[in-house]
């Protein structure tokens, strides 16, 4: 048994998109069974633009049941059959939430007609509705309209269903580790089987070859899948409109981070907006107090005229600044690390030689300090070479890094006799430097000297 279903809504994302109009067909595979058609009070206003596609507007809901007032009746219809609807996670996933709001959990088996009618009936220019009734001589009556379109679809369904194949695709689809009820309905289960589980960056286009959004995993297969499992409004906006997915492998997780970032900076996605926002920067500086203690703080870079090491997140300041303690015996307390404690003694942090309590003379922590502050300026000079796991077990990718600034990174077949800087450049696809990139390289340095793991060259 099968219950065909279309819905209208406010159009206000899935979580608060609420019902407007509900259609459904109860059907046995030969005809239909039962019926149920109504308007749905949302309990908040219809945007115009709705009201102009749909032609339904608040004065015609307003004395409409609310969702709970039906929903027995829709639990009862839909009860011990296959849930079916053209492009089915959007109308199922309004649907469930509904349910959700007034405490009952909603599950049911589920169907896509584009899905299976991409499968069925291949070859078409498109899937939408009305375009593939269109070419298949389907009539549709009250387009946008819930009841007009769920009938359409129960006519596409029972042409489905004469299909040769159909029964073997219906029982692939609705085969619980076949994963085609989560994929985006016009998207190829055949793509998806291809992207492999190793780090790279990957896209994903629209039905004209648009890249809509770029993304960046350790594990490519797993993450896009878990785009499809995800029910934010975004995601699901982004997942209805996915019609193909291409990858490049990378090798490792810091080289598929500066792919990902170079890839929305020129094709910018729609769908990407982390790289598209302001960084925040926070500079390191220092300073004489009354006491002639030299200290190192942070702050917005806005505030800092003289930065000595600029960071793109506070945490990153703080763990330089431990690591510059540990590395030079400052006191926690003056690097602002404990900026409200009288003395660093008490906090677990073992790098102070007593400045904090009147152990250490100021002249021998201040050349401490001063040795620390030209620590900071020796990797202007050198040109730093980051080498990193390749996309196989013959090759070695390699990120360089001249003068602080990112140059690009490459791949180099492990047979190649690489022995100085002008062999590694030869291979170098070159990239912009920019906030983002730098931000990229400098976490991974600190988290790698944190840990005593960089993987580094460099040469002066």
């Amino acid at each position: 048994m099968y219950t065909v279903i279309d819905i209208e809504t406010t159009g206000n994302g899935i979580k608060g998109n609420r019902i407007t109009e509900i259609a459904i067909f109860k059907y046995d595979g030969q005809q239909v069974v039962e019926e149920f058609t109504s308007l749905v009070n949302p309990e908040c206003p219809i945007p115009y633009f709705i009201t102009g596609l749909t032609g339904i507007d608040d004065q015609m809901v307003a004395r409409a049941p609310l969702f709970s007032e039906i929903a027995d009746t829709i639990l009862d219809l839909t009860r011990d059959s296959i849930f079916v609807a053209h492009s089915v996670n959007f109308d199922y996933g309004v649907i469930k939430e509904e349910f959700r709001q007034i405490g009952v959990d909603f599950v049911r088996k589920k169907l896509c007609t584009v899905r299976l009618s991409r499968k069925l009936i291949p070859g078409l220019r498109s899937y939408s509705l009305g375009k593939l009734c269109s070419a298949i001589d389907i009539p549709i009556l009250d387009r946008h309209r819930a009841r007009g379109d769920a009938h359409a679809t129960v006519l596409l369904f029972e042409k489905l269903l004469r299909r040769p194949e159909s029964e073997s695709v219906i029982q692939r689809f609705l085969n619980a580790r076949s994963q085609e009820a989560t994929l985006p309905p016009h998207l190829s289960k055949s793509v998806l089987d291809a992207i492999p589980q190793k780090p790279g960056i990957y896209y994903f286009k629209d039905q004209k070859g648009n890249i809509i959004y770029v993304g960046k995993a350790n594990n490519l297969r797993k993450r896009v899948l878990g785009h499809f499992y995800d029910k934010s409004e975004k995601e699901v906006r982004m997942c209805r409109e996915t019609a193909h997915i291409d990858f490049e492998l990378s090798g490792s997780e810091l080289v598929a981070l500066l792919m990902e970032s170079a890839e929305i900076k020129k094709h910018y996605p729609p769908y990407n907006s982390a790289q598209k926002r302001n960084l925040k920067r926070y500079a390191l500086f220092s300073y004489e107090d009354r006491r002639g203690i030299l200290h190192l703080a942070y702050n917005d870079i806005r505030h800092v005229p003289n930065p000595l090491k600029i960071f793109y997140s506070q945490t990153d300041c703080r763990a330089y600044l431990e690591e510059i303690c540990n590395i030079f015996a400052l006191c926690p307390k003056y690097c602002h690390l404990l900026p409200n404690a009288s003395s660093c003694t008490l906090h677990g942090l073992n790098s102070c030689e007593g400045i904090c309590i009147g152990e250490e003379s100021i002249e021998r922590y201040n050349t401490k300090v001063e040795e620390a502050l030209s620590h900071f300026g020796t990797s202007s000079s050198e040109i730093q070479i980051i080498k990193e796991k390749g996309r196989n077990p013959d090759e070695s990718a390699v990120i360089l890094v001249a003068e602080g600034i990112y140059q690009g990174y490459g791949f180099i077949d492990k047979q190649h006799q690489v022995t100085t800087i002008e062999d590694i450049e030869a291979f170098i696809i070159r990239q912009k430097n920019t906030l983002e990139t730098e931000r990229i390289i400098n976490a991974y340095l600190i988290k790698k000297n944190a840990v005593g793991k960089t993987e580094s060259t460099v040469v002066n």
